[in-house]
C-alpha cells in the first residue's frame, strides 16, 4: 500500500503546482522546479503552459509528435538509448523541462527507459488512462503536457515505482565535466 500512498502523494503535490489560470488573462500557468544541467536544483519557478504545435509538428520527427502530442508508443527495444546507462539528466524533448536524473535509472527489461522516481514531483503530472481496455497511470509533462509514458507499481525500492518513458519523449544530457 506504501507505493500507492507514495503515487497519491505525489499526485497530490502535482495538484498543489498544478496548472491555474492567470489572474486576469487566458494564459495558464504551472509551478515547476528548474534544474541545471547537472541536475542542480535552481529553484521553483511558474511559467505559462508551453503550447508550439506548430514548431513541434516541423522540429520533431513524426514518431515523437506522435508519442508526445497523441499519446501514442514506441515500441519496445526499438529506440537508440533506451538503456543508456551514463550520468545525466532527461529532459522533455517539447519543451526542455527536467523529468528526471539518470541516478535514477534502473534496467526494468521492458525495452523503455525506466526510473523509480522523477527529479522533482512538480515536473510530471499523472492522471489515469483508461486507453486500449485497462486503467493505468499515465505521465506527461507538466510544462507542455507531452504524453512521456507510464507508471506502475512494480518498480525497485525505495518508491517501488517503475515511470515506464518512451525514449523518444526524452533528451539526455550528459553530466558536464567538473572543471
Amino acid at each position: 500500500m506504501l507505493r500507492r500512498e507514495f503515487l497519491s502523494a505525489l499526485s497530490g503535490i502535482a495538484l498543489s503546482y498544478a496548472v491555474r489560470a492567470s489572474a486576469g488573462t487566458n494564459n495558464m500557468q504551472v509551478t515547476i522546479m528548474r534544474f541545471s544541467d547537472a541536475g542542480k536544483p535552481l529553484g521553483r519557478v511558474t511559467l505559462d503552459k508551453v503550447n508550439r504545435d506548430a514548431e513541434w509538428r516541423q522540429r520533431l520527427s513524426p514518431l515523437a509528435y506522435e508519442v508526445t502530442r497523441q499519446q501514442g508508443t514506441e515500441r519496445a527495444f526499438s529506440q537508440p538509448g533506451y538503456d543508456r546507462h551514463e550520468p545525466g539528466l532527461y529532459r522533455c524533448v517539447c519543451c526542455d523541462n527536467a523529468l528526471f536524473d539518470a541516478g535514477t535509472k534502473y534496467d526494468s527489461g521492458t525495452g523503455w527507459p525506466s526510473f523509480w522516481q522523477p527529479i522533482a514531483p512538480e515536473n510530471v503530472r499523472t492522471s489515469e488512462d483508461r486507453l486500449f481496455g485497462m486503467t493505468r497511470t499515465e505521465v506527461r509533462c507538466a510544462l507542455c503536457d507531452a504524453h512521456l509514458g507510464h507508471v506502475f507499481d512494480d518498480g525497485p525500492k525505495p518508491t517501488g515505482l517503475r515511470y515506464c518513458m518512451n525514449t523518444v519523449a526524452l533528451r539526455f544530457v550528459p553530466r558536464p565535466d567538473k572543471a
